[in-house]
């Protein structure tokens, strides 16, 4: 048995400047991932690490710190360099994966990843070593609330639920506002190139199912007129279609 892959990456051409992704059996008939690249390939586990590895017993590197943090709650603790080197490794493993779930456009598992990065940054906010190790992940924070907006809007469409997908935008814009103000950025939020297409995103579900403003927009607008009344039938209704949605995904 060869150990050489070219008639493999011959078969499988590379695109410059697209994602290729497909979702294979191995010899033993299970499922993986695999993403190609100018040079090769990368493979991937479906379920839990996408390496397949269990550090020190856990599903994730992630997993594995907040055990750490957990079992002494009243020590400080922080990061240290082997520990640095592998939280950005498995950053970089979960961000491989989730692009080839959005290629694949497999939404659920695309959430998902984008979930897991996110939670992990906000765990290395809290304990990372300097301010140096924090920004150097902060700063793809926008990106990956990206990438999960666009999952999360891919999955809401195939429901044909248009309003949750805006919804969605319209929450992911707050959470990178969020971002630019607690970094005393506010006035570069607009220029985001990501900001701004979320906003194209918008206006292109608007105009595709004729939406001007959603249930929850007409929520907000309702609460901050002291319409109540109003706010309480719109949350009624709200919760009415979530409950629909719901029973159409079961189905």
């Amino acid at each position: 048995m060869t150990s050489d892959i070219k008639d493999i990456l011959d078969d499988w051409r590379y695109k410059p400047g697209d994602v290729i992704a497909r979702q294979v059996e191995t010899m033993d008939g299970r499922p993986v991932l695999q993403m190609r690249l100018d040079l090769g390939l990368l493979q991937m586990e479906i379920l839990g690490r996408p390496d397949g590895e269990q550090p020190h017993g856990f599903e994730s590197y992630f997993s594995y710190l907040r055990h750490l943090v957990d079992t002494h709650p009243d020590e400080p603790f922080f990061l240290d360099d082997e520990q640095c080197m592998n939280v950005d490794r498995e950053f970089l493993q979960y961000y491989h994966r989730r692009v080839c779930w959005l290629a694949l456009k497999d939404y659920d598992k695309a959430i998902g990843d984008a979930d897991h990065n996110l939670a992990f940054m906000d765990f290395v906010k809290r304990h990372s070593p300097n301010e140096q190790y924090t920004l150097a992940h902060e700063q793809f924070r926008c990106f990956v609330i990206y990438h999960r907006a666009q999952a999360a809007v891919g999955k809401a469409l195939d429901k044909e639920s248009p309003e949750d997908a805006l919804d969605v935008i319209h929450e992911s814009l707050e959470n990178m506002k969020t971002f630019y103000c607690d970094h005393n950025l506010e006035n570069q939020f607009q220029e985001d190139s990501l900001v701004q297409r979320l906003h194209e995103l918008d206006n292109q579900v608007r105009e595709r199912f004729h939406i001007e403003t959603t249930l929850r927009e007409q929520l907000d607008d309702a609460i901050e007129n002291e319409q109540y009344e109003l706010a309480a039938e719109l949350r009624d209704n709200i919760q009415k279609r979530q409950e629909s949605c719901g029973e159409k995904e079961r189905s």
